[in-house]
C-alpha cells in the first residue's frame, strides 16, 4: 500500500501536500510549488485537512516561504482553511490569488490577506525559475473559474476540471478505466457540454504533461489525449434531468440511457434496428418482453409493426383498445380529458391504458405527417413505476415516434407506387385488368404450359348482350353502370389465381389457370347465371352475356386462343345469346385456326 503520510513530489519542485480522508469519495488535493520565499500553495484545503497539510508543507519548506495562496474558487473544501492561514501569515506581501468573482465570496471569510486578481495581472505570475499561466474556464464549475499552468514542469492545476469521484484513493490514475470516475464527477458537476467544451478549448493549446486536479487522481501524460477526447462526448448538467429524484447515481445512469437512446437513432435507419435497439436499452431498467406498434397512415390504412415479423409492417385490424386510442389526437404527454387513461399521474405522464404487464401508449406527433400510432409494451412481470422509468419511456417513445413517422412515410410512398402501378394495369372504369397487363402476365404462364401439359390455361370470352340498346335507350352513363356491375360480378367470382380482363367496349375475358375445358365451362356457366341475376330497377330487360370458352393447346399462341374463344362467343350470340358455347380445337377447321 502506498504511503501518503508525507509530501509526495509529482514534478520538479512540485509537491502533493494533501491529506487522504477515509471513506471520502470527494478527496480534495493541495499542491505546493516550491519557489524559495516566493512559493505557491494551490487550494489550501479545509479545516479537516489543514493540520496534516501544514505538516507536509513544512517538511519541504518553512510555511512563511509561501507568498501566494491560489484559490481557484471559493468552495469550503479548498478554502475553509483561509482563516487559519490568515492568522499564521506574518509577511506583509502574502496574497490570495483568485478571480474577482471568487473574491466576492472569499472576502466573507473576513481575512486580512489582500487579493491578487489574475485578470488584473495579465493572467500570469512570474516566479523564481518559471512563470505561472492562468486560463479562464468560466462556469466550470462557477462563473469565475480558472486554472493554473506551470510552464516548466508542464503541470496543469486544473481546479474542478478533470476531477473524479474515487471509491478507493489513488494519487495517480492507472489506466483508461479511470475515465468512468471522471464521467461520474463531470456529468453532474459541469452545467453543460458547451461549458465543458469551451473550458477544454482554453486548455488544449497548453503543452500539458500531467494534470493535477482538486479531486480524484493525478492524470499522467499517456492518458491525456484519451481523457480530452472522452470529455468532449459527455452530456453534462444531469441534475436538470431530476424532478424529485436527485440520487446522483440514478441520474448518471439515466443520462447514459438517454445518451444511448440518442445514439441509437443516430446509428440506425432501419426501423427493425431502431425498435430492437430501443427495446434493449429499455430492458436495462424494465422487464420488457416485447414492443409493437399500430400506426394509422394518412391514407387511413392501419399498419402493424411487430417483432414476430421482424418489424416488417403489414396491414392489419388492431384490437378494440388500440382502435379506441387511435382516435385520440393530442400532443404527446398532454392530460387526457376522456377519462380513459389509467396509472399514476406525473409530470412525465404516459397516457393510455397502463394495465398490469401490458401498456398501450398513444404517440402524439403534433404537426407531423403521421396520423396517430399506438405502442404496445408487454412486460414479463410487474414493476415499480418511478420518475426515472417514465423519463426513459417518454424519451424512448419520442424517438420511436420519429422512427414510426419515417416508416409511415416509406409506407405511404410504397402505397402510392402501388396505386400508380395498379392504375397502369387496370381499366379505369371497371377496375379489371387491362389488355397490356394481360399480355405481360400471361406469357410466362404460356411458357410453363408449353413445358408442362398439366399446367392448363383456359379462357372465357364474354360479351354483354344488347349493350348498344342500353346505351341508345338509357344513355352512356347508364351503360357504364352496367359495365361496372358486370365487372364487379366477375371480381366476386374469380379465384385469386385467375384473371379477369376488360378487352374493350362491352367485351371481357376471364383466364382460368390450371383448369380443364370442362371446368372452365362450368365456371363460365356460374358467371352467366350470376350476371343474369343483376337487378337494375331502371332497366326494363335483364342483363345477360354470351360466353365462348376455349382451352389452350400446348404451343398455341395467345392470339389463337383468344380467336377461338371469340368464335365460340359469336356462335353463342348466333344461337340466341345468354348462353355458353365451347370452342373447337385448333385442328378442327380453318375458320377457328
Amino acid at each position: 500500500m502506498e504511503d501518503y503520510s508525507g509530501a509526495v513530489q509529482i514534478a520538479d519542485r512540485v509537491w502533493w501536500v494533501g491529506e487522504r480522508q477515509a471513506d471520502d469519495v470527494f478527496q480534495s488535493h493541495v499542491y505546493l510549488l516550491e519557489q524559495g520565499d516566493q512559493s505557491v500553495l494551490f487550494d489550501p484545503g479545509s479545516l479537516l485537512t489543514w493540520e496534516d497539510t501544514l505538516r507536509k508543507i513544512e517538511s519541504v519548506i518553512p510555511f512563511d516561504h509561501i507568498r501566494y495562496f491560489v484559490c481557484h474558487h471559493q468552495d469550503p473544501d479548498i478554502t475553509a482553511s483561509l482563516p487559519l492561514i490568515d492568522k499564521m501569515v506574518t509577511r506583509s506581501d502574502a496574497v490570495v490569488v483568485s478571480h474577482w468573482r471568487a473574491k466576492a465570496l472569499l472576502q466573507h471569510y473576513n481575512v486580512s490577506l489582500p487579493f491578487w486578481l489574475v485578470e488584473e495581472h495579465g493572467w500570469e505570475l512570474p516566479l523564481q525559475d518559471r512563470t505561472l499561466l492562468f486560463r479562464f474556464t468560466p462556469y466550470a464549475h462557477f462563473p469565475g473559474a480558472f486554472v493554473s499552468f506551470d510552464e516548466l514542469s508542464g503541470t496543469l492545476f486544473s481546479s474542478d476540471l478533470f476531477g473524479g469521484f474515487t471509491d478507493s484513493f489513488s494519487l495517480y490514475a492507472q489506466d483508461e478505466s479511470y475515465f468512468e470516475q471522471i464521467r461520474y464527477f463531470h456529468e453532474h458537476y459541469m452545467p453543460s457540454r458547451d461549458v465543458l467544451e469551451f473550458a477544454l478549448s482554453q486548455i488544449e493549446p497548453l503543452p500539458v504533461r500531467q494534470i493535477a486536479p482538486q479531486h480524484g487522481s493525478i492524470i499522467p501524460e499517456h492518458l491525456l489525449e484519451f481523457i480530452y477526447n472522452q470529455l468532449k462526448t459527455l452530456d453534462c448538467g444531469v441534475y436538470m434531468l431530476a424532478r424529485r429524484d436527485t440520487d446522483l447515481r440514478r441520474l448518471i445512469e439515466l443520462n447514459q440511457t438517454l445518451r444511448d437512446l440518442t445514439q441509437s437513432m443516430v446509428m440506425h435507419r432501419d426501423f427493425r434496428e431502431i425498435a430492437t435497439s430501443l427495446q434493449e436499452i429499455i430492458a436495462r431498467h424494465l422487464p420488457i418482453s416485447s414492443l409493437a406498434i399500430y400506426s394509422r397512415l394518412d391514407s387511413g390504412a392501419l399498419i402493424h409493426l411487430a417483432p414476430q415479423r421482424m418489424y416488417h409492417g403489414v396491414v392489419a385490424e388492431p384490437p378494440e383498445p388500440v382502435l379506441r386510442l387511435l382516435g385520440v389526437r393530442k400532443p404527446f404527454g398532454e392530460p387526457e380529458d376522456s377519462g380513459q387513461s389509467q396509472g399514476n399521474k406525473q409530470e412525465f405522464d404516459l397516457q393510455g391504458e397502463l394495465t398490469g404487464v401490458s401498456w398501450l401508449i398513444p404517440l402524439y406527433p403534433g404537426k407531423r405527417r403521421i396520423s396517430s400510432a399506438v405502442v404496445r409494451l408487454n412486460f414479463s412481470q410487474a414493476f415499480d413505476d418511478s420518475e426515472v422509468i417514465r423519463r426513459i419511456l417518454v424519451t424512448a417513445l419520442g424517438y420511436l415516434e420519429v422512427a414510426v413517422e419515417r416508416e409511415n412515410i416509406y409506407w405511404e410512398l410504397d402505397l402510392e407506387r402501388q396505386r400508380l402501378f395498379e392504375r397502369s394495369i387496370r381499366d379505369p372504369l371497371t377496375g379489371l385488368y387491362n389488355r397490356m397487363h394481360m399480355l405481360n402476365s400471361l406469357h410466362p404462364l404460356l411458357h410453363i404450359h408449353d413445358r408442362d401439359g398439366e399446367a392448363r390455361i383456359a379462357v372465357a370470352v364474354l360479351d354483354i348482350d344488347h349493350f348498344k340498346r342500353i346505351n341508345d335507350e338509357y344513355g352512356h352513363g347508364r351503360g357504364d353502370v352496367v359495365l361496372k356491375q358486370v365487372a364487379q360480378t366477375l371480381q366476386e367470382l374469380v379465384r385469386a389465381a385467375d384473371m379477369a380482363v376488360r378487352l374493350g367496349g362491352e367485351e371481357f375475358a376471364v383466364f382460368f389457370v390450371g383448369s380443364t375445358l370442362e371446368g372452365a365451362q362450368q365456371f363460365a356457366e356460374r358467371i352467366r347465371l350470376q350476371i343474369a341475376a343483376i337487378e337494375l330497377p331502371w332497366l326494363e330487360f335483364p342483363v345477360t352475356v354470351s360466353i365462348g370458352v376455349a382451352a389452350r393447346e400446348q404451343n398455341e399462341p395467345l392470339d389463337s386462343l383468344l380467336h377461338r374463344g371469340d368464335m365460340a362467343l359469336y356462335r353463342a350470340k348466333n344461337e340466341g345469346r345468354n348462353r355458353v358455347c365451347l370452342a373447337k380445337s385448333v385442328s378442327e377447321d380453318g375458320v377457328e385456326a
